[in-house]
């Protein structure tokens, strides 16, 4: 008798948050998903022993969570709700009003009374939503004790000395708070002991990707990725590292085996990414299975899945479907299993709005009628589910545990169902379906579309490209250690979440964070080989945004240098450019400019930064550069850069250098005080204001600055933020006419 295998595969997954040259984690995900789902997850099979499933563990989440656990890790978010209220500062208790909040406002937030009346009053602050007169201490220790409850898995919050904090609601002590915050590394340490002990006793099966979750097709080739969409636009450079991504599945592999003392069998690739080149590299390394989206299996079929009114294939479609394959080309062999998107999205995006009985009845219902042409044939039909393993509990009631234990209960007590690992399934199945090719894809919309030929995205792959031949030049001349750390630099880089936030798909309340942490990786290649990351790593990739307040320059101005008293007649009429600080300071970020002027006379160009209020690190490098262009020019006439290094509110060295070869400029200055300022001869940009503004001047027509702060040679702010200031090379009447 035909038989229904229901195979469930969680996939947990969170970016890689560390800057590994300073330790710090950027964001506090992977510690608030380990303490709110990671545990309860599989823990909750345990009431169902039938029930085996597949929970597919990205190896960098894995090492975040041993960090944690170890109390290695730690985050901004952390900080802030860990500290005494009393002791916040105003930009702590800012940074607390803008991003403990960070949560579901119905099922996590409005859980608690007392976190739903400060987030009620946070919303009613209105246009100035990070004042903080509102808050007294007492609201801050309730507000950092309650956004660290609201994320406890449902299991923790049966523990006595936490149910008690929940029963309690308000009114929180310190002694309380220490508790809160102390006591998440004990619970962290149970995530990954959890899975051992469900694999070892065959409830689970642990499955892996590769290690800091790359779309591998792409770090292989990225012209891959016009292979599943023709005529995409793809970078400027083709970025093809095969050895890279077999170096990201080795290591997963390798992790998964020193952490739960066995061999992954199989790996759901990061986002269902898959390709020929892909297999074989997985098959070398003794990779039995692999799992991607039914869109892919169209498209190589050449066959629709199209689905009726009841979200039915028809026979033939479920036929393709609702098996084991096998991709079979020269010496690759690879089982494969292939998402049922339609169910799936069910669970990540439905039922979390339907009663948890009525959700369960109608998922069941879902299964055995989708199997239904299958079996009928005479076949066993398996109906691979997949989907993330976190981020839709969010939207349930109690962490969707009612729901799952309904589902779960359904499962096990139905005589026709098997709900089994992939492994479990492969080893079961009798007639595999073989594939002799594959079209590349993913599982969102079976190409790698969010990931590349977006401007964005290709900037950022070209940006990789650049530091990838960086490290392949200058490695060889450095040390062990140095090439080391590189390289995992590099790695990181290749993860797929940065791009998944590039390009017009996706937005959160983060994107920039990520924009930055990218390009922090990035920069800490270079830094890691002895080298400076290039310029254009201290600006955002990420375009959009609130802008900032520029004034273009409107009269020549003629400014003493000498950076102690701000006088504010002789930068009259200079551009000027104010930082946008609307949406508050973001984790770890360091602001130092507050605002920079800019003018130019008849001979210099003048430049001033206003520092922001935070104090400045002991020692930092202030970087300005300068370019002149001509009008409709493809590319600079003339470039200059300006390197002012600091030490204990000093300038120790300072020079102005080209294709960097220093300069000698008597008449040039540079000067640090309450602001720091420098005067520039313009004719060292072979630049002179013109004597009209005809665009047929072949003389320089503007100048572009950009001002950027540095440490340990990597950038930690910038102004402008995106793009250039720039100077119009005008007869000063010219200046004030444009104006007007």
């Amino acid at each position: 008798m035909p038989v229904l295998r229901v195979v469930i595969l969680w996939h947990q997954h969170q970016p890689f948050y560390k800057d590994l040259v300073t330790g710090e984690y950027r964001l506090p995900w992977v510690r608030l998903h380990a303490l709110k789902d990671y545990y309860g997850m599989v823990k909750l099979l345990e009431e169902f022993p039938q029930v085996h499933q597949t929970f597919n563990l990205v190896p960098s989440l894995i090492r975040q969570i041993q960090e944690y656990a170890e109390g290695a890790a730690q985050d901004p978010f952390f900080r802030v709700a860990a500290r005494p209220a009393g002791e916040l500062t105003s930009d702590e208790r800012r940074f607390a009003l803008h991003y403990l909040f960070q949560a579901n406002p119905e099922r996590l937030i409005g859980r608690y009374p007392r976190y739903a009346e400060l987030w009620h009053r946070f919303q009613g602050l209105g246009e100035d939503p990070l004042r903080t007169d509102t808050f007294q201490s007492q609201d801050f220790t309730d507000l950092q004790v309650l956004s660290q409850l609201a994320w406890y898995d449902e299991f923790f919050l049966e523990e006595p000395e936490i149910a008690e904090l929940v029963r309690k609601g308000r009114g929180f002590s310190l002694e309380e708070q220490k508790f809160v915050t102390e006591h998440q590394r004990d619970l962290i340490r149970k995530v990954l002991p959890a899975h051992a002990e469900a694999a070892k006793r065959g409830g689970i099966e642990i499955s892996t990707s590769p290690f800091y979750h790359p779309i591998l097709p792409l770090v292989s080739d990225t012209d891959s990725g016009a292979v599943s969409a023709p005529g995409l636009p793809l970078p400027h450079n083709r970025f093809r590292h095969p050895e890279d991504a077999r170096e990201q599945l080795k290591r997963g592999l390798d992790l998964h085996q020193e952490t739960f003392g066995l061999r992954p069998k199989g790996v759901w690739p990061s986002e269902g990414s898959v390709s020929e080149e892909v297999f074989a590299i997985a098959a070398a390394l003794g990779i039995d299975w692999m799992a991607t989206d039914e869109g892919v299996l169209s498209r190589t079929l050449g066959m629709s899945f199209m689905r009726d009114g009841r979200g039915r294939l028809p026979d033939a479609s479920a036929a393709k479907l609702y098996t084991i394959h096998r991709y079979e080309n020269a010496q690759t062999r690879m089982h494969l299993v292939f998402r049922d998107h339609a169910i799936s999205d069910l669970i990540g995006f439905v039922y979390s709005g339907v009663a948890a009985e009525e959700a369960a009845r109608q998922l069941i219902e879902n299964i055995k009628e989708s199997a239904q042409p299958v079996l009928r044939s005479g076949s066993d039909a398996v109906i691979p589910i997949i989907l993330d393993g976190e981020n839709a509990w969010e939207y349930f009631p109690q962490s969707g545990r009612e729901f799952l234990r309904r589902f779960y209960d359904a499962l096990e007590s139905d005589g026709g169902i098997e709900a089994v690992t992939v492994s479990e399934a492969i080893e079961r199945h009798k007639n595999f379906n073989v594939l002799s090719s594959l079209v590349p894809g993913s599982w969102i919309n079976a190409n790698f579309n969010v990931w590349i030929g977006a401007p964005e995205d290709n900037q950022s792959w070209d940006y990789l490209y650049q530091a990838r031949n960086f490290y392949s030049q200058a490695s060889g001349s450095c040390s062990d250690e140095q090439r080391k750390l590189a390289m995992e630099e590099l790695l990181i880089a290749e993860g797929s979440d940065w791009n998944w936030w590039y390009g017009p798909e996706h937005h959160s309340a983060n994107d920039r964070e990520f924009d930055e942490l990218y390009r922090k990786h990035l920069s800490n290649v270079y830094q890691a080989l002895g080298a400076t990351p290039p310029d254009y790593l201290a600006q955002p990739i990420m375009r959009g945004g609130a802008l900032p307040m520029f004034v273009p320059q409107t009269s020549y101005i003629h400014p003493r240098i000498d950076g102690e008293t701000i006088r504010y007649f002789e930068w009259m009429g200079a551009a000027h450019y104010t930082a946008d600080r609307r949406a508050g300071a973001m984790h770890g970020k360091v602001f130092l400019l507050d605002s920079i002027y800019a003018g130019i006379d008849e001979t210099y160009v003048y430049g001033r930064v206003d520092f922001a209020e935070l104090a400045a690190p002991a020692e930092f490098e202030i970087v300005v550069n300068l370019e002149s262009w001509a009008e409709n020019a493809m590319r600079a006439r003339r470039a200059l850069r300006l390197d002012v290094v600091v030490k204990g509110s000093q300038i120790a060295t300072w020079k102005l250098s080209h294709d960097n070869q220093g300069l000698s400029a008597e008449d040039a200055a540079a000067v640090l005080g309450r602001t720091f300022e420098f005067r520039i001869p313009l004719s060292l940009l072979y630049a002179t204001p013109l004597k009209s503004s005809s665009p047929e001047s072949p003389a320089a027509s503007k100048i572009r600055l950009r001002f950027s702060v540095w440490q340990n040679r990597l950038p930690i702010d910038a102004l402008p933020v995106e793009g250039w200031m720039e100077l119009q090379l005008l007869p000063e009447h010219e200046l004030a006419a444009r104006e007007r």
